[in-house]
C-alpha cells in the first residue's frame, strides 16, 4: 500500500491549505492568550533568517494584530555571530522592516570573545563550547531585553529539533513560550511556502529565499565565499527521514525494525538502505539521549494530534534495547 513520505504534511493541496490555516490560527491565538493572560505589553523574538524564527515572527505579528496592538510591540532581535552569513542576516532585517516590527541589532561577537577569555577557551578551537557559548549569549540577550520592556520571549524551536536534541541546553532550548514546538521542520517549510503568496512582493520574495536557504544553526564561520558551511542535514541526515521516523514512533509506537522497513519502502528511490539504517540509529540515539532537554522545555500549547508532550520517557532511558532490534541488519 501507499506510504506517505510526508506524514505530517497533507498531500492534497486543499487539505494542506486548510491545515496550514488552522495551525497558523491556533499558534497566533495561543500566543495572543498568553500575552493577554500575563499582561505582557511586548513580545521578544530572536530572528536568524531561518525557517523557524521566520514562522514564529509571522505568528507573533498576527497575535499582536489580534490584540489590536501596534506591530512595534514586537521586538525582533538580530544577533549576528561568527557564523552569520549576509544572506540570512539581511533576509532577517528585511523581513522585520517589512512587517513593521521593532528591530534591535546586537552583535554577539565581542561578548562571546570576552566570555571565552573569562573561561579560558581558545576561540580557534571550534568545538561544542565554541558553538554553545553563542547560543547561550543570544538567549541571555533576549531574556534581558524582555525584562527591560516587560516582554515575553517567544521560542522558535520545532519538534524535529526537539526530538533530536538539536538545541543548546540553557540556550535556544529556553523561552517564555514556544509557538513551534508541535511542528516538524518539514511542516514549517510547507507553512512558510504556503504563506509566501499571502504577502506583498517584497515580503514574499524574502520568504521564498528563506525557504531555499540550507538549514543551519550558523555557529561555525561560513566558507571562503561567505556561504553557509555548517549544514544541519549534512550532520544529522535528512529531516524528511527524521520526521518520518518521528511520526511512526509517536503515532503508532513502531519498533525500530518496522521503522526501518517502512522507510526503505517509502524512500527506496531517494536514499540507500544503508543511509536509512545509519540515520535511524542517529535518530534513536539522539531521541533518547536528548530527553533531559524535553523534561524542562518551555511552556507551549498542543496544537497538533502528534506531539512530544504526549510521549514522556525517563531522562536516563537508554536507546540500546531498541538499537538491538537492528543489530542483524547490515
Amino acid at each position: 500500500r501507499f506510504i506517505d513520505p510526508h506524514p505530517f504534511v497533507p498531500a492534497d493541496s486543499t487539505e494542506r491549505r486548510e491545515r496550514c490555516e488552522a495551525i497558523l490560527a491556533m499558534q497566533a491565538e495561543g500566543l495572543r492568550r498568553r500575552l493577554e493572560h500575563i499582561g505582557c505589553p511586548t513580545a521578544v523574538l530572536g530572528i536568524s533568517g531561518g525557517l523557524d524564527s521566520t514562522l514564529a515572527l509571522l505568528v507573533a505579528v498576527r497575535a499582536l494584530d489580534l490584540l489590536g496592538r501596534p506591530r512595534t510591540d514586537m521586538v525582533a532581535v538580530t544577533m549576528p555571530g561568527f557564523g552569520t552569513t549576509d544572506r540570512t542576516y539581511y533576509n532577517a532585517l528585511s523581513l522585520i522592516s517589512s512587517l513593521g516590527a521593532q528591530n534591535r541589532d546586537i552583535s554577539i561577537k565581542a561578548s562571546v570573545l570576552q566570555h571565552f577569555e573569562d573561561i579560558g577557551h581558545d576561540p580557534s578551537v571550534r568545538d561544542v563550547t565554541y558553538e554553545n557559548a553563542q547560543a547561550r549569549e543570544r538567549t541571555q540577550i533576549l531574556f534581558d531585553i524582555a525584562n527591560g520592556c516587560r516582554g515575553l520571549v517567544v521560542g522558535t524551536g520545532d519538534m524535529s529539533e526537539d526530538a533530536l536534541g538539536w538545541c543548546t541546553f540553557g540556550g535556544d532550548h529556553l523561552a517564555s513560550y514556544n509557538v513551534n514546538v508541535c511542528l516538524t521542520k518539514t511542516m514549517i517549510r510547507k507553512m512558510v511556502t504556503y504563506l509566501c503568496p499571502r504577502y506583498e512582493e517584497q515580503i514574499s520574495s524574502v520568504l521564498h529565499d528563506i525557504v531555499d536557504t540550507p538549514v543551519s544553526p550558523e555557529l561555525l564561520p561560513p566558507d571562503e565565499s561567505g556561504k553557509i558551511q555548517q549544514k544541519t542535514e549534512d550532520i544529522l541526515g535528512s529531516y524528511r527521514l527524521h520526521d518520518f521516523f518521528l511520526y511512526y514512533l509517536l503515532r503508532y509506537n513502531f519498533p525500530p525494525r518496522k521503522l526501518y522497513y517502512y522507510a526503505c519502502l517509502t524512500f527506496s528511490e531517494e536514499f540507500s538502505a544503508s543511509y536509512i539504517l545509519d540515520k535511524l540509529k542517529v535518530f534513536l540515539n539522539r531521541f533518547f539521549s536528548g530527553q533531559f532537554k524535553r523534561s524542562c522545555s518551555p511552556d507551549s500549547a498542543d496544537i497538533t494530534p502528534v506531539c512530544l508532550s504526549q510521549y514522556p520517557i525517563p531522562s536516563d532511558c537508554s536507546a540500546q534495547a531498541l538499537l538491538a532490534d537492528l543489530s542483524d541488519i547490515h
